[in-house]
């Protein structure tokens, strides 16, 4: 059954001060098919990589609009949750910070403090956060989307792509001629790209 507020998908935001320090770090991580755990804000320092299940057409009504909330850029890497799970990724578990003791240690990453009795309450749970627990996640095209702000971004994207390609073929056409370069060493843009707006 189709719901708005289930998605089949998880998103993984860049960090950055500025938009346009978020989209270079959108782009770093595009060309390197890569994303690396981190312990921040992790109790217990378990390197983890975390994404959102929030649907992708309310991130900016929320989780991505700085008027609400500013952790968050507008670009990212979008995987299925099916991939995501497979890959050993799951769900916090969103519970007080004294039940983290009674996690296993093999499900202590999960763990994120949620206190409705604290002053002021602590609760996080609508970042819909999963993780999974580990140095490095690799993805491809074939498992993964990019998402940016709108279409103006995706189109310098796939600009950006085209310029590093032309250069790539400029450099080889100095060995092999122009035509061969194009052949071997011109990719085009293969990546699917979602947009918020």
């Amino acid at each position: 059954m189709a719901r708005a507020d289930i998605s089949d998908y998880l998103i993984h935001f860049t960090s950055g001060d500025t938009e346009e320090d978020a989209f270079c770090r959108l782009q770093n991580i595009v060309a390197e098919g890569c994303l690396y755990g981190s312990n921040r804000m992790i109790r217990g320092g378990y390197n983890c990589v975390c994404f959102s299940e929030a649907p992708l057409q309310n991130l900016e009504s929320g989780l991505v609009n700085p008027q609400y909330y500013s952790r968050y850029s507008p670009f990212g890497i979008m995987v299925t949750k099916t991939w995501f799970f497979l890959q050993g990724g799951r769900p916090v578990i969103y519970q007080l910070e004294g039940e983290f003791e009674q996690l296993p240690e093999t499900h202590r990453w999960r763990h994120v403090r949620y206190d409705l009795g604290a002053n002021p309450p602590i609760d996080f749970s609508w970042e819909r956060e999963w993780r999974i627990h580990t140095d490095a996640l690799n993805f491809d095209s074939d498992v993964a989307c990019i998402v940016v702000p709108d279409g103006d971004w995706a189109e310098r994207l796939i600009a950006e792509h085209e310029w590093e390609q032309e250069s790539r073929v400029q450099q080889y056409s100095a060995i092999f001629d122009e035509e061969h370069a194009r052949l071997m060493f011109h990719r085009g843009f293969w990546w699917d790209i979602y947009t918020l707006r």
